[in-house]
Formats: structure tokens, C-alpha cells, sequence
């Protein structure tokens, strides 16, 4: 049993891009771009990468993923109502956010919630109204 709980932000979204990038099966079409190496986390989140659907250059946005000091954040563009079921099936802490184009903000606290947060991207890539909101 680990003792340790990896709550580190940085690593948390790293660990998000691992399993997006290699999980071929259940988030295929699903890419990370505009990955800041360098990402410095801040207390209201700092973007450390974009989630899209598709791989050219006019991919769809579905997700942006921030890091703040000891977690990650997942920001669903497309789907949002759908990733919120998902957050909340998978026991992760989930808010809206009023914008121009309604968010779903997915809280992932630790090493262990990245597993979880799959789902929420499975939700998003498999939503048949999935698209951006307008």
C-alpha cells in the first residue's frame, strides 16, 4: 500500500496526458496539444494543455486541462452536461461554470482520481451533442 498521495498539479495533468496519448481504445480521436512543458501552477489554474477531437489543425476543442498547486483541473467545453454525470458517477468534485459557452469544471485531487477522470473524457468523446456549445 502507498502511503503517499501524489497531489502535486503538475504531475496530475501529467499523468491525464499519459493516458489520453496512450490509451488508443477508449479515447480514440482524442489528442493533446499546446502542451507548456514549462507550466508553472498558480492558485487560479495555469493551462497547461488542450484536449481536441481529432489531429489536424482544425481540431475540435473538447477539454483544457489547468494546474493549481495540488490538483488538476479538467475544463469540459464540448458535452459539459455530460461530463458532469460522468464526474459525479466517478466520485470526482465537479462545478459548472457560467461562461459565453457553458463549462464543466472536473476537479482531479490526486494521483488516484486520473483513472476516474477518464471517464469524463470518454463521456465527452462519446456524447452525440458533444459538440462546442455556441
Amino acid at each position: 500500500m502507498v502511503a503517499d498521495r501524489l497531489t502535486d498539479g503538475v504531475r496530475i495533468a501529467q499523468l491525464l496526458a499519459s493516458e489520453v496519448t496512450g490509451n488508443e481504445s477508449d479515447l480514440r480521436g482524442l489528442t493533446v496539444v499546446d502542451a507548456d512543458p514549462d507550466v508553472e501552477p498558480t492558485a487560479d489554474g495555469a493551462r497547461a494543455y488542450r484536449i481536441v477531437r481529432g489531429r489536424d489543425d482544425s481540431a475540435e476543442p473538447v477539454a483544457e486541462v489547468y494546474v493549481q498547486p495540488e490538483r488538476a483541473r479538467i475544463e469540459a467545453i464540448a458535452a459539459p452536461d455530460a461530463a458532469a454525470t460522468a464526474a459525479t458517477d466517478a466520485d470526482l468534485r465537479v462545478r459548472p461554470k457560467a461562461t459565453h459557452s457553458p463549462r464543466t469544471l472536473v476537479f482531479v485531487e490526486d494521483g488516484a482520481g486520473v483513472k476516474r477522470a477518464l471517464s469524463v473524457l470518454e463521456a465527452i468523446r462519446n456524447d452525440p451533442n458533444g459538440e462546442e456549445s455556441t
